[in-house]
Formats: C-alpha cells, sequence, structure tokens
C-alpha cells in the first residue's frame, strides 16, 4: 500500500513538472498572437469610443458630411488631419499645465 502511495506521489510530481513545461512553452508561442490581439483591442477600443462621440455630438459628424460634400474630398481630410493635430496639440499642452499645477484649466 506504501508502495503505491509512494508511485502515486512520484507520478503527480512529474505531472506537475510536465504541466509547468508545456505552460512555458505556450506562454512564449502565444506571446505574438498576444501583441496582435492587444493591437485589434485597442482598435475597437477607439472606434467604440468614435461611434459614442458621434452619439453624443451629432452635429459634429453632420458638419464633417457637408464638408467632405461642399469641399472636395481631399481638401476635406487635409482640413480634418490640421485639426486634428491642433485638437492633439491642445490636449497635450493643456495635460503639461494641469500636471505642472497651472490654474485656470
Amino acid at each position: 500500500m506504501m508502495q503505491r502511495l509512494n508511485e502515486l506521489h512520484l507520478e503527480r510530481g512529474k505531472l506537475l513538472e510536465r504541466i509547468t513545461t508545456q505552460r512555458y512553452v505556450l506562454i512564449n508561442e502565444v506571446q505574438p498572437i498576444r501583441a496582435t490581439l492587444d493591437r485589434a483591442d485597442h482598435v475597437v477600443v477607439t472606434v467604440r469610443s468614435g461611434i459614442e462621440t458621434v452619439k453624443r455630438y451629432p452635429a459634429i459628424a453632420g458638419v464633417a458630411a457637408a464638408l467632405v460634400c461642399i469641399l472636395n474630398a481631399r481638401r476635406a481630410f487635409r482640413l480634418a488631419r490640421r485639426g486634428f493635430f491642433l485638437w492633439r496639440t491642445w490636449r497635450s499642452l493643456r495635460e503639461r499645465l494641469l500636471a505642472s499645477g497651472w490654474p485656470g484649466f
């Protein structure tokens, strides 16, 4: 009886060791897939955020559509790119001023 129990403990130890090795192999093999899935999750979050913004401010979407119709598409996208750059610069500047304790923001 004692010999059988010792054999079971030994077998259990070997199985636990094998499981640990398989986990490390799996972690290393999944790493590239995980990075890709993280990027995909980021894209999904960004798209959902954009959709929520359009739902919250439908006038912005209307103005953008009107710009594309009135101006040619190339000029409209150039104008949108400049506006996005200015907005991003403003946010960055505002965050820096807030972090430094600048009043009024």
